[in-house]
């Protein structure tokens, strides 16, 4: 009997249509989906009319799942990873369980989507030959900033993910850390209040110092001496 095969599948960011007629295929075909949280994967296979068990796998319960996914695999069923929303591993779970696969040979295929970084970098108008993703920054100011200014001296445009509610907080941080700089900030991405904001540090300061955002943020850096 032949092994199982691991699809990692990409999902909708923001717009449900969003989904790839491959990703439809494979969730269907598949013996079972591994998700991140089954109640997100529930919004996505009802509405495409998809019934399928469901494993919840997150980093936290990796060493009890990974045995369970491997018997899964050598009893010869496949299965599909897919996380809440956009590209598995991309800040979201499965890199652990991706890397102990492939050590245990098993076939490993990405069915590729929507991904929140990369819809952000070609709407910013920002140089997309070089790019550094650094995902959400550690919680430590001090290991913050010395992230941001090891980064900042490359010729490259820098990705970051952010809250809502630390928004401000990084802008400032980013200010410190680089000097002047131009921003672009990605908000709602796909979804019907998608709002991209583009300008100097100090213009995206005035403008969103005093409002109540809502919804994660990609926040792209341009290299220095890089204007719109």
């Amino acid at each position: 009997m032949s092994r199982g095969i691991l699809f990692i599948v990409a999902t909708p960011i923001g717009n449900m249509s969003d989904i790839t007629l491959r990703a439809l295929e494979i969730l269907r075909g598949v013996d079972l989906i591994i998700s991140e949280d089954t109640r997100e994967t529930d919004k996505i296979l009802k509405k495409y009319e998809i019934s399928k068990s469901q494993l919840s796998y997150r980093d936290q319960n990796h060493p009890t799942m990974l045995p369970k996914i491997v018997d899964i695999l050598e009893s010869g069923q496949n299965a599909a990873l897919i996380s809440d929303s956009g590209t598995p591993l991309i800040s979201d779970p499965g890199y652990k369980l991706v890397r102990e696969l492939i050590k245990k040979d098993f076939v490993v295929q990405s069915i590729p989507g929507p991904s929140a970084l990369i819809s952000a970098l070609v709407e910013s108008g920002f140089p997309t030959d070089k790019f550094s993703f650094l995902g959400f920054l550690p919680k430590s100011k001090n290991d913050r900033v010395k992230l941001l200014k090891s980064y900042g001296d490359k010729e490259a445009t820098l990705i970051i993910y952010e809250s809502p509610f630390r928004i401000i907080k990084l802008l400032e941080e980013i200010n410190e850390s680089l000097g002047k700089r131009h921003v672009c900030l990605a908000n709602e991405m796909t979804k019907l209040h998608e709002k991209i904001i583009r300008g100097s540090i100090s213009d995206l300061l005035n403008i969103y110092s005093n409002s109540k955002l809502k919804g994660e943020f990609v926040v792209l850096v341009a290299k220095e001496g890089f204007e719109l």
